[in-house]
C-alpha cells in the first residue's frame, strides 16, 4: 500500500524560518507522511528525476511546502518540476503517472498578510499568486485546492 502524503519541503534557509519550521514540525513523524527536504537532498541543486519519480509513485498526495520568493517558489522547486514532471511520465503520450493523485501547496510569506489583499500590492491575494502550480493538478485528474498560506507575522 502506498504512503499517503509526500511533503516536498523546499526552503534554502529553513533552519531560520519560524513559520516553515513550525509547519515542518507539525508533519514530521506522522504516520503515512513522508517529509522530503529537497535542499537537504540536493544541495547542489541537481535533482535526480528517476529517484523523485519513484518517490512520487509511492504516494497518493503531493504537498509542495515552501516560502513565497518574489511571488513564486524557491529555485529548487522549479528545478524539481522541470526534471521530475517530464513528458511521457507526468503528461503527454504515456504520461499518466500523476493520474489519481492529489496535489496541494503550503506557502509561507514571511510577512504580514496586509500587502496581499485585492487592490493592494501586488493587486491580488496570495492564492492567486502561484499559477505555475495549478497546471500540476490537471494531470492528476483533480482540481487543486487553494494553497494553505501562512503569514509569519
Amino acid at each position: 500500500m502506498p504512503n499517503r502524503v509526500l511533503v516536498l519541503y523546499a526552503h534554502p534557509t529553513g533552519d531560520r524560518s519560524r513559520a516553515n519550521l513550525a509547519l515542518r514540525a507539525a508533519v514530521e513523524g506522522l504516520a503515512g507522511v513522508t517529509l522530503h527536504d529537497l535542499y537537504e537532498t540536493y544541495p547542489d541543486l541537481f535533482v535526480d528525476a528517476r529517484r523523485e519519480q519513484a518517490l512520487v509513485a509511492q504516494h497518493e498526495v503531493l504537498v509542495f511546502q515552501h516560502p513565497m520568493y518574489w511571488y513564486s517558489a524557491p529555485a529548487l522547486v522549479k528545478e524539481w518540476q522541470d526534471v521530475v514532471l517530464a513528458p511521457g511520465w507526468a503528461y503527454g503520450e504515456g504520461g499518466d503517472r500523476l493520474h489519481g493523485k492529489s496535489f496541494m501547496q503550503a506557502v509561507t510569506t514571511g510577512g504580514y498578510p496586509e500587502p496581499y489583499p485585492p487592490g493592494g500590492h501586488p493587486p491580488f491575494p496570495v492564492p492567486e499568486l502561484p499559477p505555475p502550480f495549478r497546471p500540476i493538478a490537471a494531470p492528476c485528474g483533480k482540481n487543486s485546492p487553494p494553497p494553505l498560506v501562512v503569514h509569519a507575522r
